[in-house]
């Protein structure tokens, strides 16, 4: 729900001879907030007796108590926006030209139709953080916000920690320490079965190109594919990072090959980065997969028509989508806030890419 807007001060007044006296400032949603130590949503859905709050009665009446002690009264205008709502979602992804999330947004679209919303769909590149924000969510064009797109320091993520109470949001994808509102996939297991799945095709000696490690996905799926090799008593420490693009994968690919050349399999953690390697094995005067076998993070429609076809990691995205739409409506409607993850759903997806180790 929408953080209501416009709670006022007290006008001034004549008193005695002409003169102006100000009138003591009108008690706030926030200072009842702060007095009974909840916050501004709790104290407004208590007010406005919403039954489905779960709240235990003892920290009710100490909300009336102090709503009552402090003369709170509250404001017709701001009620009146915060109980209208626009029937609207806004997912912010941080790069339209990739097609991975056109399954997220697919899934999310069908999910939030079904709950009666529209999904309004904008880039949250790096840079235009501000547009974003007040283009959605200060201008009241939404009730809630899927971000697809948060990464360190971001002020849209930072505004959204810092009022908890205000605007509906979920972090899908790119989780955010202590937000208690992530919608995420088992990275870390898929990342182990494309472990599985080369080393049962006998490769030992198996690198990665890992997105940026500041970013919680790209840390995940290192995790995942470093744990499981371990397990297996094979080395870990082949691994190289990039962008999440083409030639972040490929200048990662060159340094891994320049530095570990005994490779026999690579691991691109996207889609976009193993096209990369694809390329950077090229240069080299390489095959896929005569010489080095390459497994990617994500199944897309083109992965069957590159040279060779692209053995890949399908990933439950439209099933994220919907999961976190969900997420969302439970927080508009009152329910249990929490994180979630979407278990299992992930598959190897088998084409020409993947073949036994090199001699």
């Amino acid at each position: 729900m929408a953080a209501a807007v416009g709670e006022g001060h007290g006008m001034t007044s004549e008193a005695g001879a002409g003169q102006a006296k100000a009138l003591p400032a009108r008690a706030r949603l926030v200072d009842v907030a702060k007095r009974a130590g909840v916050t501004k949503s709790v104290v407004s859905r208590i007010l406005n007796d919403d039954t489905t709050l779960r709240i235990r009665p003892e920290t009710r009446e100490r909300v009336l108590a102090v709503a009552a002690e402090l003369g709170y009264r509250p404001n017709v205008t701001a009620r009146a926006l915060s109980v209208s709502r626009t029937r609207a979602f806004a997912l912010l992804i941080p790069d339209l030209s990739n097609s991975v999330y056109a399954a997220v947004t697919r899934g999310a679209f069908r999910r939030a139709r079904d709950h009666g919303y529209v999904l309004l769909i904008a880039e949250d590149a790096a840079g235009d953080d501000d547009a974003a924000y007040a283009e959605l969510v200060t201008a009241g064009r939404v009730d809630g916000l899927l971000v697809a797109s948060s990464r360190p320091e971001h002020p849209l993520v930072e505004r959204l920690l810092a009022d908890r109470g205000g605007l509906a949001h979920v972090f899908l994808n790119r989780e955010v320490q202590g937000s208690n509102r992530n919608v995420g996939m088992d990275m870390q297991g898929a990342s182990a079965l494309v472990v599985d799945h080369l080393h049962g095709r006998g490769h030992r000696r198996i690198g990665m190109v890992t997105g940026p490690l500041d970013l919680a996905p790209a840390r995940s799926r290192l995790d995942g594919f470093q744990g499981r090799l371990r397990e297996l008593g094979l080395d870990d420490t082949a691994h190289s990072a990039g962008t999440f693009s083409e030639a972040g994968g490929c200048a990662a690919a060159h340094g891994l090959l320049d530095a570990r050349p005994e490779l026999t399999a690579l691991y691109a953690s996207t889609f976009p980065q193993a096209v990369g390697v694809m390329k950077a094995v090229r240069d080299r005067g390489w095959k896929v997969p005569d010489d080095v076998s390459l497994i990617a993070y994500d199944d897309l429609p083109m992965a069957e028509f590159l040279d060779p076809p692209l053995t890949t990691l399908a990933m439950p995205l439209a099933t994220l989508g919907a999961a976190a739409v969900d997420a969302l409506v439970d927080q508009i409607e009152g329910r249990v806030i929490g994180s979630r993850q979407v278990l299992g759903g992930y598959e190897i997806v088998e084409r020409a890419s993947v073949a036994a180790p090199r001699d």
